[in-house]
């Protein structure tokens, strides 16, 4: 016979999970581990850990299904029986309840028609649990076998056991079931092995009935497929994988409780409470399961069922408040006044560890049904709680002050609350609202001048505003300005603002003059007041930026001096662009392509190509480029972030010689280094960055309207118009000198401008 679980627990072996007890009681890979350490061992020795982890996991059916099985093969059947009464009402799973199913057989296969009886009883029950589990196909089936099994020795008894047989399989192929058409076949075989006549009506009449089960089986199996039934019940911890299991059962009793297929209401909710009590397997200590479940029965006017399952929820769950006062309401509406009552002296206890909500419900609740005094009385003994807070004094008077029309008794629990609660700003504010309903201003303004006497500035802010709103609404102008001037030099204490805080400011202004959602303003005034107002708080502040560490011009150095205001609004720190380098992926360089007029695949200061590891591309575009903007490009220096130092940048230019179409050919020019990606970008940034000066522009294009500059001595002009007319220009000279090498050094020697020097 199994132990009691509190005996079990104290000779738990401790070796078996490492030297340590089960301090994380819901840990489920430790349960794992000693599940099956209780296999291999004795039941005798086993029992304790299978009692400890049913403790634990009071759900867990095939923890239950492996602690029988242990008995079983044992064949002690008093402790078999005893462990099924404990587990099978709870588990509705069909692997336990077919092992049940065997273990009767089992013990009433020799008694004759004695035990048949009592087998047929037993698949009954079954069934009458189970057999509406998708899975319960094969339950089905072996019940219909065991009744054909059955021996008839009259026509009567013949009878009785054709129609048995008859009824079980009405029964099965009108539920959704993984093996609903191998049972319609079979029923389809059996009546015609009966009576073809009869079965021609039968079949035709059930036909219909099982077309809807098979279609609602096919929908019913997308939301079981998703379920993992192998989960332990543990209190949610915000897992995905729980969330996704919670999802899970809720979709799939929200499909059963829709009634699908449509069967009579007492089929309909026979199947939904099956499916909630399954879902109270791996959901055991998710309060809102259970909440729903008793809700549901209620709904469904079965009071008495809901009431049942609030029970098993406050056994399951006995420290949920939400449940407590979730069942105290179904027996109040009900009428059963004592059980409800109960169920609030539980939440109250001894009074030590009562909440200050518990003890607020509770006078609510003795309000509603016994009368005031027994709420006064109430009332009187929550404040000698140590738990009490200022929260029970305002509930109370409330109570006085709206359901039993007593001013006088609300004001007098106010300042009797106001002696201990002097200290909470919230109680402040909930007298004087309370006061403001009397429209008793004089005692309003003698409250809040006694609570900022005593509250220190950091949490007197919120009672500074309210003592504002008020005098607006009842003061005269006076004393409007009055108090706000007083807020401000006792707020001004509190922040490092100081004397700024003191100034007055058009916000005061919008403040006296709104009321509720009624500004005196647009919502872009207000958010231009609050902008000037930050912008003055933090006027005198110094604002410093660092310096590009790629030395920056003269103009940029200047700009940094400017606060960035929509940076320092919003307080966001921006990273050090100077600091940063373009993508340039490392790859190894491919092979030199073959020929004379290859070009190198190794770029200047050991950068290498990007274009997917292999420079022909980029050999292709460098041939395509004149002999001397080749040399010049290759000469670039590598940029090292999105803006180049432009100083740099000239002084590499103006020390590099540009060789001219005299002095080398095409080939010698294009066996030189190729710049990189990154340094054509540099170029091309560099070349926007003289862009951006407007005083070199405009000489340059003086240069270019001036008739006594020759064509090789002008830089190249920035927009694509004038460097089409430059090139026409030097075509045409070119021609007049009499040679293409001639045409080449000048368009080359021209496009590197005034950096090449003369070339000529």
């Amino acid at each position: 016979m199994a132990n009691d679980p509190s005996e079990s627990q104290s000779q738990f072996p401790s070796d078996l999970n490492g030297g340590k007890t089960m301090a994380d009681e819901y840990n489920v890979d430790t349960a794992e581990k000693l599940a099956n350490e209780a296999m291999r061992m004795p039941i005798t020795e086993a029992m304790p850990i299978y009692e400890q982890l049913l403790a634990t996991f009071p759900t867990a059916a095939r923890y239950w299904k492996q602690y029988v099985e242990a008995f079983m093969a044992i064949n002690n059947d008093d402790a078999t029986r005893q462990i099924f009464s404990r587990c099978l009402l709870n588990c509705l799973q069909v692997p336990l309840w077919r092992c049940y199913i065997r273990f009767i057989r089992k013990v009433n296969d020799k008694k004759g028609i004695e035990g048949q009886e009592e087998t047929k009883k037993a698949f009954d029950f079954m069934l009458n649990y189970v057999g509406e589990d998708i899975a319960s196909g094969p339950v089905w089936i072996e019940y219909i076998t065991f009744l054909k099994t059955m021996p008839a020795q009259t026509t009567l008894e013949e009878s009785q056991r054709m129609t048995a047989i008859r009824k079980a399989y009405q029964r099965a192929i009108v539920t959704p079931t993984h093996h609903v058409e191998q049972l319609w076949k079979d029923y389809e075989n059996f009546e015609n092995s009966v009576s073809r006549a009869l079965a021609k009506g039968l079949l035709s009449e059930y036909q219909q009935k099982y077309n809807s089960a098979r279609a609602v089986y096919r929908e019913r199996k997308k939301y079981v497929d998703e379920i993992d039934w192998n989960m332990l019940a543990v209190p949610p911890s915000g897992s995905s994988k729980e969330e996704m299991q919670w999802m899970a059962w809720k979709k799939l009793l929200s499909f059963e409780r829709g009634n699908p297929q449509r069967i009579d209401n007492v089929s309909a909710n026979k199947r939904i409470a099956f499916a909630y009590e399954q879902c109270l397997m791996y959901l055991y200590h998710y309060p809102d399961i259970w909440y729903d479940y008793a809700t549901w029965h209620a709904k469904s006017g079965s009071i008495d069922p809901a009431i049942k399952v609030f029970q098993r929820a406050l056994k399951a769950l006995p420290d949920s408040e939400m449940l407590k006062y979730a069942y105290a309401e179904l027996e109040e509406s009900r009428g059963t006044i004592q059980a409800a009552k109960k169920v609030y002296e539980s939440l109250i206890g001894d009074g030590v560890d009562a909440t200050a909500l518990s003890h607020i419900q509770f006078i609510r609740f003795l309000r509603r049904t016994e009368g005031v005094e027994a709420a006064r009385k109430c009332f009187l003994d929550a404040r000698k709680s140590p738990n009490c807070t200022y929260h029970v004094y305002v509930a109370y008077a409330m109570m006085a002050f709206c359901l039993d029309k007593d001013a006088k008794l609300a004001h007098n629990i106010f300042e009797a609350g106001l002696k201990r609660f002097m200290h909470e700003p919230g109680y402040i504010l909930e007298y004087a609202d309370f006061l403001s309903r009397l429209n008793d201003d004089r005692n309003i303004r003698a409250l809040f001048e006694r609570a900022l006497s005593s509250l220190p500035p950091n949490e007197s802010v919120e009672v500074w505003k309210r003592f504002s709103q008020f005098e607006q609404t009842y003061g005269d102008l006076a004393s409007m300005l009055k108090v706000e001037q007083r807020r401000k030099e006792a707020l001004s204490r509190t922040g490092e603002d100081g004397a700024s805080a003191l100034e007055n400011s058009l916000h005061d202004v919008v403040s006296r003059y709104s009321f509720m959602d009624l500004w005196p303003c647009s919502s872009m005034d207000l958010d231009h007041l609050a902008r000037q107002e930050w912008l003055s708080r933090n006027i005198n502040k110094k604002i410093e930026n660092p310096a590009p560490a790629n030395g920056a011009g003269s103009a940029d150095r200047s700009i940094s001096v400017v606060p960035n205001i929509s940076n320092l609004f919003g307080k966001v720190v921006f990273p050090d662009t100077s600091r940063m380098v373009i993508y340039d992926p490392r790859q190894k360089p491919g092979p030199p392509a073959p020929g004379p007029t290859s070009v190198s695949s190794t770029f200047p200061y050991g950068v290498t190509s990007s274009f997917g590891g292999t420079t022909n591309a980029l050999n292709d575009m460098v041939k395509a480029l004149p002999p001397a903007l080749a040399a010049f490009v290759a000469n670039l220096p590598a940029v090292e972030g999105p803006c180049p130092d432009v100083d740099f940048v000239i002084s590499i230019c103006l020390q590099t010689n540009i060789p001219s179409a005299t002095g080398k050919s095409p080939q010698q020019l294009q066996a030189g280094p190729v710049p990189s990606s990154s340094d054509l970008s540099g170029s091309s940034k560099f070349k926007q960055t003289r862009d951006r000066q407007p005083g070199k522009r405009k000489s340059s294009e003086r240069q270019d309207d001036d008739d006594t500059t020759t064509v090789q001595s002008q830089p190249l002009p920035r927009d694509a118009f004038k460097i089409r007319q430059l090139q026409k220009a030097r075509g045409s000279s070119s021609r007049a000198g009499g040679g293409g090498s001639a045409a080449s050094a000048s368009y080359g020697s021209g496009f590197s401008g005034d950096f090449s020097g003369s070339s000529g």
